[in-house]
C-alpha cells in the first residue's frame, strides 16, 4: 500500500494526515513532513493523524517518537490522533502508547 502524506495548517496547528501502511521504506516521508512544521515558527501543535494509517512497523514509531523529542525541545507539541486498534496495540507493544497517543 503506498503513503500518502497531506498537510495543512489551521491557526496555530499543522496536521499531517497520513493514509496508508508507514515502514522502513517510506518512513522518510512522514520524517520530512514532520520536520517541515518543527521549522515553522507559527506552528506550536504538530497533529500527526493516523486514522487511515492500518499499521506502521517500529521505523515509523521512531520517526514519531523522535519528532516528539524534537518538537518539545522546540517548544512545541506533536500528538498522534485517530490511532486505529492495530497501530495502538504496537504503539503498546513498544512501550510508547502513554507519549505518542
Amino acid at each position: 500500500m503506498e503513503l500518502d502524506i497531506k498537510r495543512t495548517v489551521s491557526g496555530d496547528k499543522g496536521v499531517v494526515a497520513v493514509s496508508g501502511e508507514v515502514d522502513v521504506s517510506n518512513a522518510d516521508a512522514l520524517k520530512e513532513a514532520v520536520a517541515a512544521y518543527l521549522k515553522d515558527g507559527a506552528v506550536s501543535t504538530i497533529e500527526v493523524d493516523l486514522s487511515q494509517v492500518p499499521y506502521i512497523d517500529s521505523t515509523g514509531i521512531g520517526v514519531l517518537v523522535g519528532g516528539l523529542h524534537r518538537a518539545e525541545e522546540a517548544g512545541k507539541r506533536l500528538v498522534a490522533t485517530g490511532v486505529q486498534p492495530n497501530v495502538a496495540r504496537i504503539f503498546g507493544m513498544l512501550g510508547v502508547d502513554g507519549i505518542i497517543a
